[in-house]
């Protein structure tokens, strides 16, 4: 027994020694490879400073509406991987994305992630980075519970929501994390943190955004570089852990009934009868019927339809503002 005993406190050690050596081995890549990456990640976009962190905003276009693109939860590189959509938007339109804390060109702010914060720091960046309201905000996914929250409280800053696949501040406040749920968002922190994500680089960004061809060989470099730095950083795992307290104090506030909303839900051959994509679609139809202003749309492509059909988006978004916004007559 002594001796079973002791071959299994050997094998113990050995393999903790081997995680380590490991785990070191794949930092120091980590780190290295982030200083051989940070001359293509300089920055030439539009840093503005809010309480000493900078925050990204590119604009282009012009146009009387500014339409803002919000990315979501984990895209790490929204600049790049929203180009296919937004320079679209940007033929006619002025267009606006803000890549907020911890995403993008912007600083890692290591603040808890509320959503009075996250709000705050979109608007004030807007501002000073020249882009004034009211807005047509295009929000994806997470960003939905911002999109909707910066309605409720600021109602007469947003013109209109171009809602890209969202979760509806009401789910998420509905869905209270697990323990498990909880361990598994700070251990992908950790993991990304010494520099294992980057033996997953499809896990690290969506390689739709390579295959395709509206980012130019040098963006794509870019993108993946940024995607290595930001990967599920700090304020990244803090969303994650605060959505549920953020949509909480959203579904306090009324219903943003006067604010314009274009849901657009995405569905693919293999999952548009699963029983979640009906109740999606089912729960944007239950907000749109409470709103003066709303339509629901299915549009085919994965999660991200941003990068599956662009084109459409554009046509029933400028169909949907032109037709049910500016030519509503509501008194304001």
């Amino acid at each position: 027994m002594k001796k079973i005993l002791k071959v299994f406190k050997t094998l113990f050690l050995t393999c903790i020694i081997l995680a380590f050596v490991v785990s070191m081995s794949i930092f120091v890549y980590h780190k290295y490879q982030l200083s051989e990456e940070s001359e293509l990640i300089k920055s030439k976009e539009t840093l503005v400073e809010i309480n000493d962190r900078k925050i990204n905003v590119y604009s282009e276009g012009k146009g009387k509406d500014t339409y803002v693109f919000m990315a979501g939860s984990g895209i790490a590189a929204p600049l790049y991987e929203m180009k296919g959509l937004y320079s679209k938007f940007s033929k006619e339109h002025k267009i606006a994305v803000v890549e907020r804390a911890g995403y993008g060109y912007s600083n890692v702010s290591h603040d808890k992630r509320d959503i009075d914060t996250i709000l705050e720091q979109t608007r004030e960046s807007l501002i000073l980075s020249g882009n004034k309201p009211p807005y047509i905000l295009v929000p994806h996914s997470l960003s939905g519970l911002e999109a909707i929250y910066w309605a409720q409280k600021y109602p007469e800053e947003v013109k209109g929501i171009i809602a890209l696949d969202i979760g509806l501040p009401e789910e998420y406040a509905n869905y209270e994390m697990s323990l498990a749920d909880s361990f598994t968002i700070r251990g992908m922190n950790v993991l990304t943190r010494i520099g294992f994500h980057r033996l997953f680089p499809s896990a690290t960004y969506d390689p739709e955004v390579v295959r395709q061809s509206f980012l130019t060989v040098q963006e794509k470099e870019v993108f993946k570089a940024i995607s290595y730095k930001q990967a599920f950083n700090n304020d990244m795992k803090q969303e994650l852990l605060q959505n549920n307290k953020n949509a909480k104090k959203s579904v306090k506030l009324p219903i943003p009934v006067e604010t314009p909303i274009l849901f657009l839900s995405a569905y693919t051959d293999e999952n548009k009868n699963a029983t979640y994509t009906k109740q999606k679609v089912e729960n944007y139809k239950q907000l749109a019927d409470q709103l003066e202003t709303a339509e629901v749309k299915e549009v085919k492509g994965r999660h991200s339809i941003y990068l599956y059909a662009p084109e459409e988006i554009y046509n029933l978004s400028v169909n949907f503002i032109n037709e049910k916004v500016e030519n509503d007559e509501r008194p304001k």
